[in-house]
């Protein structure tokens, strides 16, 4: 070989790598476009599953809103550490030395440094061998081939080519699934649209204020940390966002607007939404080579506030924290997006399935996945002319599985806050714990569809929640039932069939359904279970009594019993199933104290039911929630 020859070889072998190198191609089960705060807990609940999972991020830290937005006090489920939400709280509380260390701020119980947040989600990420995270990465661009996604992924400057089975969306406003052709809803639903009484007359596209948030820290009595006074800055635009400046009198204190958002450690979380650092832009349809533009006023609103906090409130001493977001301007990563497109589910849930859930044609509360109890919460006060709604008061809820899943198109999960819910409903559902846990039963969905080889609209929505419930989330939103309760899965179970339900209240900013487990049981708890469950119903005399005895109890769900098809020969003849239940009271139901006198509770009556008829597995539910007959 000439010398001449041997160089040519050696050009083209270099060419070849080079482009190797520039077009990978590597095959995922699962890919996840952005680790937001669903988009993190996919993953690991995906990965948990033991399927081949990638998480793409542009940015260098996980957690999104959380985290990467600087959203670090918790709304909501204080009092409902379901799955991936508990779990990272407790990382939490060990890191700052427990449950008080971080109840630093008066509106959350639970407040962070992001940084801290970011690196237990990069920690949980790390010790699960099948997931895989590339940040600083951006998708360019997806199909679906018939058999397979196909993903152009920007990964450090270089192109790679990624194939995988489900295409999870986990962006704040669903770009990935409207670029794939899902059907979605944007701003304000009329009345006639999203079938709720108290919606406006005629719909608009107006959507929530998104916030650049800031992380302030106190650098002592004698520091100076003001900022250059902005440009444009106009110290009007924030009179009355606390008591000074404010003639109105009604503002709060100004120590009040600080400690809303007090983090451990000094710091201050700005995320002020009365006269503060809310901003209204609408980026929805705008490409994302733009967004940065739009996003650059938001920002300079937020250092306009951080200027007048600084220069016309006498905090001086508080300046951005330099030890947080590893930025040029240390601001979060990205912005704290409330609202973005709602796409169009195998379900629709609005705000009637919150408030009267057992009352619903759709009884969508049988499909739940995850709960929430933060109040219907939207920031309308940055566009002047966004109409007022009379919002209700409302009880804890639950996500529907199907509103997870785009009716269009196939092979593709929504986990974060663009899912099909209306406008109203989002202002519950957006927030930070219920998206942990939508993201956490999106990973479940995917990883559930993978192994059965099914399109997640064929996943049996049963088996989906006996997974969730095996990761210690919550199906149904009861507030008096915690996951160490000893039959908080039997509870969840029936409580999902609706043969058990609970009583919603509206409480201030932690609304609460009750189940009262330990609650005697009345006749009638035993007769609507049944009607409802199994279509069958039965007066008795025991209605008079003002609560059954355990006797009691097991004669009114003997007799009804005989009104049902069952296979199981001893619910035939009464003393044979009295026996039955005796013998497995406590070898196999665990309960404690088989005394025919005294009363039954509700907790107790869960589980016989779970145990003796089981109607959450046999009495399968459609994506509706109606039982499939």
């Amino acid at each position: 070989m000439t010398g001449r020859l041997f160089a040519l070889l050696l050009l083209i072998l270099f060419t070849l790598a080079c482009q190797s190198d520039e077009h990978t191609s590597t095959a995922y089960d699962i890919v996840i476009i952005q680790g937001s705060t669903g988009g993190t807990t996919a993953g690991i609940q995906a990965a948990r599953m033991g399927t081949k999972t990638l998480i793409i991020e542009p940015h260098q830290w996980l957690g999104g809103m959380l985290t990467a937005a600087g959203v670090s006090a918790i709304d909501g489920n204080h009092h409902m550490p379901a799955g991936l939400w508990g779990e990272f709280r407790s990382a939490l509380r060990q890191h700052y030395g427990g449950a008080k260390a971080i109840e630093t701020g008066w509106v959350s119980n639970t407040l962070f440094e992001p940084h801290v947040g970011a690196k237990i989600w990069k920690n949980l990420t790390e010790k699960e061998k099948n997931l895989d995270v590339w940040y600083q990465s951006q998708l360019i661009h997806a199909r679906h081939t018939g058999s397979a996604w196909e993903i152009q992924v920007d990964k450090n400057g270089k192109k790679q080519i990624i194939s995988c089975e489900i295409l999870i969306d986990a962006t704040d406003l669903g770009d990935v699934a409207a670029a794939v052709g899902a059907s979605y809803d944007v701003g304000m639903e009329s009345k006639f649209q999203s079938k709720e009484s108290m919606a406006l007359p005629e719909s608009n596209n107006i959507i929530q204020d998104l916030t650049f948030a800031a992380i302030l820290k106190d650098f002592g009595k004698e520091a100076d940390k003001t900022i250059p006074r902005p440009q444009n800055y106009d110290p009007t635009q924030f009179h009355c966002s606390c008591e000074v400046n404010c003639a109105n009198g009604e503002a709060h204190p100004c120590e009040t607007m600080l400690t809303y958002g007090k983090l451990p450690n000094e710091k201050y979380m700005i995320n002020w939404p009365i006269k503060g650092n809310d901003y209204y832009a609408h980026l929805i349809d705008v490409p994302l080579a733009e967004r940065s533009a739009i996003l650059a006023k938001a920002k300079a609103k937020t250092l306009q506030f951080i200027y007048y906090i600084q220069h016309e409130l006498g905090y001086k001493n508080l300046g951005l924290a330099e030890d947080e977001f590893p930025t040029t301007d240390l601001l979060p990563f990205i912005p704290y997006h409330r609202e973005g497109r709602r796409f169009h589910g195998l379900c629709r849930m609005n705000v009637h399935h919150i408030l009267q859930p057992y009352e619903q044609k759709s009884p969508l509360f049988r499909t739940g996945i995850a709960v929430g109890d933060y109040p219907i919460d939207h920031h309308h006060k940055e566009l002047p002319d966004a109409p007022e709604i009379d919002f209700p008061s409302v009880p804890s809820f639950n996500i529907p599985l199907g509103a997870l899943i785009p009716k269009k198109v196939d092979h593709l999960i929504i986990a974060e806050k663009p899912i099909s819910v209306s406008n109203i409903v989002n202002g519950s559902s957006r927030l930070q714990p219920v998206i942990l846990q939508i993201g956490q039963a999106a990973g479940a969905l995917a990883a559930t569809a993978i192994k059965k080889q099914q399109s997640p609209k064929e996943v049996n929505i049963r088996a989906l929640q006996d997974t969730l419930l095996s990761a210690n989330a919550y199906l149904m939103p009861y507030y008096d039932v915690l996951p160490d309760h000893p039959f908080f899965s039997s509870i969840q179970r029936v409580g999902a069939t609706g043969f058990l339900k609970g009583v919603g209240e509206a409480y201030k900013w932690a609304n609460r359904t009750w189940f009262y487990p330990d609650t005697t049981v009345h006749f009638t708890d035993i007769q609507d279970g049944f009607k409802d469950v199994y279509g069958v119903e039965l007066d008795h005399e025991l209605i008079l009594k003002p609560y059954l005895s355990v006797e009691e109890s097991l004669f009114a769900i003997w007799m009804m019993a005989q009104t049902i098809k069952t296979n199981d020969p001893s619910i035939k003849q009464l003393g044979v199933f009295k026996q039955k239940v005796k013998e497995q009271w406590e070898e196999n139901y665990k309960l404690q104290n088989f005394d025919l006198e005294r009363p039954m509770r509700r907790f107790e009556l869960a589980v016989l039911i779970d145990y003796l008829f089981d109607p959450f597995h046999k009495k399968a539910v459609d994506w509706s929630g109606n039982f499939v007959q």
